[in-house]
């Protein structure tokens, strides 16, 4: 069999190498190497969609497996799988690098082939992530994919992006430390039980940790990827990367990478650890309700339209921890939908606003105006996607945000209050933005003969358009391949807890009525 996991990412990642080869120019050849990145990431998208074609809906195995001995001394393997839940995101990705190289064909004009060969490298990071069920590999590429972010930041990026660049690096790595803390801990523990090291994901489910020792390592896991989320009060490198990333930049970052950190609280620090997620998971949902409402509140004062598409970033990733922590089927299938949502939305929003800096090297809110009798066809795919953010019955944002209020009412209706509230509050910023940006009269002079979409941005723009729609009007397409995993993660999460915390849990009276409460 092919191994199409391991082309998902290697692809990309031999496509950079071959930029490598051709030497930089003047413009003929910069268009060379944006047309065979383009192509290199199309390939690699097909591969992903060769992944769904022969993926089994029913099963909640992983699949197209593939294992190969790495460093056996100590137990690493190349050991790579998808489950309906991997499966969606990896497809995410490879759909949405095409989309954001088509959006800096005009902006970016220096060094094309290493912002090329950086935008490949990352691709094949990130899908490298998504797959991996070694948790050494998976470090690997959880760190590989911050030094291509990191560069696409500091050269491309605008005034402030050494700083922002900076920031996002010094973030993510100090919460990477403690994860790699913990899976060494991890390996350790396999030892002491086994005789031997080991990193394989499933051995290590199996693995019967200590409470005590569970709550030290959910944490480490927990705060890793809380900063990548970004969940509050770890959320404040977010609207700095955002700000200064060229528009591709922020289309993956919005689209994707966030992604990284909801994907690991569900793949690695609920099922691991299911009986400290028992007891953090009410402190994390808390988090996320403050979140939601800080979030959207803040973005609704920002003057600047990116700082405003990145905060509201904050408040809907938290509804996707939300859904997280309900840990039921339906809390998690919305978290899980909500992760594929806000990626092709938010990531059209950085996008369209992208457009319109190109064209007035501003996004102040306050410098546009009346842009629907300017550019009626901008306007109108800018309304779609915004309408998708906000949840409108009928678009991609309103299943998943339906789903995560329906299993955390289920667990506990307390945050859905709080957190329906955010809905309230993201159709106010949003709707308010967009009128003020293109209905009304046109005030300012420049904005009277702006352009409307050209063929390369319809190229960008329609696939985003159309995939809110379809998402919104044929859920089941995307809620049936991930169905069975997310089942099975939740009975193993729920019988865990349940037969371990009613034991003869080691941990102080307090502690163990709280996780009693919670698995009940």
């Amino acid at each position: 069999m092919m191994p199409l996991l391991t082309l998902s990412w290697l692809v990309p990642l031999a496509g950079g190498l071959l930029l490598m080869l051709i030497g930089n120019g003047d413009g003929r050849r910069n268009g060379l190497i944006r047309w065979l990145t383009l192509a290199i990431s199309l390939v690699a998208f097909v591969v992903t969609l060769a992944l769904w074609a022969g993926f089994d809906s029913a099963s909640a195995e992983f699949q197209f497996v593939e294992r190969q001995p790495w460093i056996p001394a100590f137990g690493i393997d190349y050991y790579v799988g998808i489950d309906g839940i991997s499966l969606l995101l990896v497809v995410l990705t490879s759909f949405l690098t095409p989309i954001a190289l088509l959006s800096s064909w005009g902006s970016i004009d220096k060094k094309v082939k290493e912002f090329s060969i950086f935008m490949l490298a990352l691709e094949a990071a990130m899908i490298g992530v998504f797959i991996s069920l070694d948790l050494f590999l998976f470090y690997v590429f959880w760190d590989a994919m911050l030094i291509p972010m990191y560069f696409l930041i500091g050269i491309w990026g605008y005034d402030q992006r050494i700083y922002a660049a900076i920031k996002f690096m010094l973030y993510t790595m100090a919460g990477s430390v403690l994860m790699l803390v913990a899976i060494l801990g991890l390996a350790y523990l396999h030892s002491a039980a086994t005789g031997s090291y080991s990193f394989d994901l499933l051995k290590l489910y199996a693995l019967d940790i200590a409470p005590q020792t569970q709550m030290w390592f959910f944490l480490a896991f927990a705060i890793a990827f809380a900063i990548k989320v970004p969940l509050f009060p770890f959320h404040t490198w977010l609207p700095d990367a955002h700000v200064q990333a060229p528009t591709a930049g922020s289309v993956i970052l919005a689209g994707v990478l966030l992604k990284m950190g909801t994907y690991g609280l569900v793949r690695f620090a609920f099922p691991l650890f299911p009986i400290a997620a028992a007891y953090f998971a009410p402190w994390l949902a808390l988090l996320a309700v403050i979140g939601i409402l800080y979030g959207a509140l803040v973005a609704m004062v920002q003057p600047d339209m990116k700082k405003l598409v990145a905060y509201s970033s904050v408040s809907h990733l938290g509804f996707v921890v939300l859904g997280i922590c309900a840990m039921n089927v339906q809390g998690l299938q919305g978290a899980v939908y909500q992760m594929l949502a806000h990626g092709v939305s938010t990531g059209g929003l950085f996008l369209m606003v992208g457009m319109l800096s190109d064209r007035r090297h501003t996004r102040l809110i306050s410098e546009f105006g009346g842009l629907k009798a300017v550019m009626p066809r901008l306007t109108a795919a800018f309304m779609i996607i915004t309408l998708a953010s906000i949840g409108l019955p009928g678009l991609n944002g309103f299943v998943g945000e339906f789903l995560i209020l329906l299993g955390a009412f289920r667990w506990d209706p307390r945050y859905v209050v709080a957190a329906g509230l955010g809905v309230i509050l993201s159709a106010v910023y949003m709707l308010w933005m967009f009128q003020r940006v293109f209905y009304g009269p046109v005030t300012n002079d420049e904005n009277a003969s702006l352009p409307d979409l050209q063929p390369r941005e319809w190229a960008a723009v329609l696939p985003l358009c159309a995939m809110a729609i379809v998402m919104g009007v044929f859920p089941t397409l995307f809620l049936k391949p991930m169905e069975p995993a997310v089942q099975k993660l939740v009975q193993r999460a729920q019988s865990v807890q349940t037969l371990q915390v009613k034991a003869a849990p080691k941990l102080p009276a307090k502690v163990h009525i709280k996780l009693v409460k919670a698995v009940d």
